[in-house]
């Protein structure tokens, strides 16, 4: 066959021969495995520290079984109040161009970069700043009868801040996936915005909702700083489990805190089960 000496593209001559991917593979395996074999090698740790009967004493402690319903209900209490806030922000910043949006998406973003102790001080200070003779948590407690900082409303409130970000940011990407043109043809025919909203999107989003509300749970459950800060660590009326496990800790109990922190693997491991079966941004 003669050479191409026509304007077409030339030959290539010489092609090296493709080589093996197993070296690749390889090297991302090791790097990937130093984090994994970190991960297990703590919570092996753990088990080989502790046993059956101290986790099971420990759960049978009347200030641990409390810590455990107080855990419980402010986390689902967050996570409930952080999707009603999550699904129309993350829709108005999916859906929507408009004046101040980056100002929105940045104070949105805010508690994933604020230290968790700052974000618990200005809620402190946010109910205690005195502003010509007024403040918040005594208007609270003298004018509606109930009071938020050091009492079991501070822990929610404290898990929300942070765990409605996380839940915000999942709706938002949510919204992202799911064509607008439904929506659109909707309102053609005649549906107002809300009706296409509330018939159309909400629908399509509902695996993301379950998976922004089990995010938002399972962050509320892993929080820590805002709550000793804003909400302290009061035996029997604002602790959490992962206050117990600093209490324990404090008084030499070590046993016991690798206990709850077992427990709170296994409740945290239910948990992001949820998530992947939810399918949604988060567990994709």
């Amino acid at each position: 066959m003669s050479p191409n000496t026509s304007g077409d593209a030339p030959i290539l001559r010489n092609v090296t021969k493709p080589r093996s991917d197993v070296a690749f593979f390889i090297g991302l395996s090791a790097f990937s495995s130093i984090y994994v074999f970190l991960i297990v090698a703590m919570l092996v740790a753990d088990v080989c520290f502790t046993s059956w009967s101290n986790i099971i004493e420990t759960l049978l402690k009347r200030e641990v079984q409390a810590a455990i319903r107080l855990t419980f209900l402010s986390c689902t209490a967050a996570s409930i109040l952080s999707i009603w806030v999550a699904i129309p922000f993350g829709y108005l910043l999916s859906r929507y161009r408009f004046p101040g949006r980056s100002f929105f998406e940045a104070v949105a973003d805010v508690p994933f970069v604020l230290p968790p102790m700052v974000i618990g001080l200005s809620l402190l200070i946010l109910f205690h700043l005195n502003i010509y003779g007024w403040e918040l948590e005594r208007w609270l407690r003298d004018d509606l009868g109930f009071g938020v900082t050091f009492r079991w409303p501070a822990v929610v409130l404290a898990q929300f801040v942070v765990a409605c970000a996380f839940a915000i940011r999942t709706m938002r990407v949510t919204f992202d996936q799911i064509n607008p043109r439904a929506e659109e043809v909707a309102r053609t025919l005649g549906c107002t915005r809300y009706q296409s909203f509330s018939r159309v999107a909400l629908p399509q989003a509902m695996r993301g909702i379950v998976a922004a509300f089990a995010v938002a749970w399972a962050r509320s459950f892993g929080e820590f700083g805002p709550i000793l800060v804003f909400a302290g660590s009061t035996r029997m009326r604002t602790e959490v489990l992962s206050t117990t496990v600093y209490l324990e800790w404090s008084v030499g109990n070590l046993s016991s805190a690798v206990a709850v922190s077992l427990v709170m693997v296994l409740i945290a491991s239910l948990v992001l089960v949820v998530i992947r079966f939810a399918g949604g941004p988060a567990g994709r």
